[in-house]
């Protein structure tokens, strides 16, 4: 029993309380407990560590250190413990990110450190849907994309990609492991679009993260040439419907504050901002 506040990496055994903390927030955290719930915190199935703080002996704040490093449920005095970590193990991951608050505490301390970013997205809407919109019909086109269909679905996805991170999935391993998730999401059933007749991608979506309890909608894109004919919203609501039907009470994502158009869009099939997540990408 660990008496005092501090730090350390947890183990499998510690699974059922990393698990209770990340059910304080169900919709906040659904990214790293989708990966938890599958993984467990083995290091290696994991894809990193999950750093545990401890005030008086219990687990009260969490923080997933893998490609991402995301604080959950932080206490300030965990921000700092977590910034101290990382700052000493040196910076493996290729984004901060989660909750606006804890999230640019950590970037502050950090950041004499591991900095400059390449960009720093500060305002990042977080938002929800727990029905299907009254005056959007979901768009009969867009289904589930199938395994063989994984072809079709990569140039876009990498598209996709590039125009919202601004750097290729296929830097530095020849997208080996974007390629490897894209066909995960595929295999799982959890992609999906519309294809034009020659089978371009009209609009596509994924859900990636998903747990009982909530799910979070990512890589929306509507291709160039498509754009701003009206694609997107019923698009979306193809995408709420089966996340709804087949996932989860409560569907999220999150959206940079600037992308004016996505917002309304959101906003027109029914998601209401709930709070607001921050990425700090290197």
């Amino acid at each position: 029993m660990l008496t005092q506040t501090t730090s350390r990496v947890l183990e499998p055994s510690d699974l059922d309380a990393a698990l209770a903390v990340l059910d304080r927030e169900p919709v906040v955290n659904a990214f790293v407990t989708a990966r938890v719930q599958v993984a467990g915190l083995d290091p290696w199935r994991l894809g990193g560590e999950m750093w545990g703080w401890y005030e008086d002996g219990m687990l009260t704040s969490l923080c997933y250190a893998g490609a991402n490093l995301v604080p959950i449920c932080a206490t300030p005095r965990a921000v700092r413990a977590f910034a101290d970590r990382a700052r000493r193990a040196g910076r493996r991951c290729s984004s901060v990110v989660g909750p606006s608050g804890p999230t640019a505490e950590l970037w502050r301390l950090l950041e004499p450190h591991w900095g400059p970013a390449r960009e720093v997205r500060a305002h990042q809407p977080l938002m929800t849907a727990d029905r299907m919109p009254d005056d959007i019909a979901p768009d009969p086109y867009v289904r589930r994309i199938r395994k063989d269909e994984l072809e079709a679905i990569m140039p876009a996805c990498v598209a996709m990609f590039t125009e919202e991170v601004g750097i290729s999935p296929l830097a530095g391993d020849g997208g080996l492991l974007y390629q490897a998730r894209v066909a995960e999401l595929v295999g799982s059933g959890r992609s999906f679009a519309r294809l034009d007749e020659h089978g371009k991608v009209v609009f596509k979506a994924e859900i990636g993260a998903a747990t009982p309890k909530a799910c979070q909608i990512q890589g929306v894109w509507v291709a160039p040439e498509y754009r701003g004919q009206g694609y997107a919203a019923p698009g979306m609501a193809a995408v709420l419907r089966y996340a709804l039907a087949d996932v989860s009470p409560v569907v999220s994502l999150y959206v940079n504050d600037f992308n004016t158009a996505a917002r309304r869009t959101y906003h027109r099939v029914g998601f209401r901002e709930i709070g607001e997540f921050m990425s700090v990408l290197f």
